[in-house]
């Protein structure tokens, strides 16, 4: 199946891990605390475009690591907001395959200096995560490039083409993927749909540029 809500929180999982990787000398007795503002589409966006929400979960990881011979912990919570969408595919009828989610994960900076990776992360590398850790998703190539103004943001939005299983069945695929800064945190779009379906990349962009944060859950 097409990645779901499990799926692209361990793209955020590996995210933070990968961070705090990059805060080995930071020295402490009490845990370094990190927790990200949760963002979502607009109601009347999603709406619009024929989504659901699954409301908002939290990852949190709690990881010690070793600092000069010395142990220290970082923890870090991400906020991950899922939309599913019903499609029908004919003879495979009607299935959950339109996924949009929504990751806002913490900048983490300390001493004025910004240490989580996905800063610097380019849209190729970010859907890598998806690719990499979601075994039904292959053969992803870009395709496109566009911009896109989100929160007052002129943001880059890179298109996708891939391959999905779906009960048994290979599906051609579009991923869209997104990511900005705002406050305190990154925020990650990613939406993904059958290639079948011409008119769902308005809606996925229009669900980009509804994108809100921070929102209340």
């Amino acid at each position: 199946m097409l990645p779901n809500r499990r799926a692209l929180a361990v793209v955020a999982v590996a995210l933070v891990l990968s961070t705090s990787g990059c805060l080995g000398f930071v020295t402490g007795e009490e845990a370094l605390t990190f927790a990200a503002e949760p963002a979502a589409v607009a109601d009347a966006a999603v709406e619009e475009a024929g989504y659901e929400s699954n409301g908002t979960r939290e990852v949190t990881i709690n990881r010690t690591f070793e600092v000069a011979g010395q142990e220290r912990r970082v923890v870090a919570t991400n906020q991950i907001t899922s939309y599913e969408k019903s499609l029908d595919l004919g003879l495979l009828g009607e299935t959950r395959l339109g996924v949009f989610t929504v990751v806002s994960t913490p900048a983490v900076e300390v001493a004025g200096q910004t240490l989580n990776p996905i800063g610097q992360f380019s849209n190729e590398r970010l859907v890598e995560f998806v690719q990499q850790r979601y075994s039904g998703l292959s053969d992803v190539r870009q395709v496109s490039e566009r911009n896109v103004t989100i929160q007052g943001t002129e943001t880059t939005v890179t298109k996708f083409a891939g391959t999905a299983t779906v009960q048994g069945q290979e599906i051609d695929v579009f991923v869209h993927v997104t990511k900005y800064r705002d406050g305190d945190d990154f925020v990650l779009a990613i939406g993904v749909y059958p290639q079948q379906l011409d008119g769902e990349e308005e809606n996925v962009l229009s669900m980009m540029r509804a994108l809100e944060h921070p929102v209340s859950t």
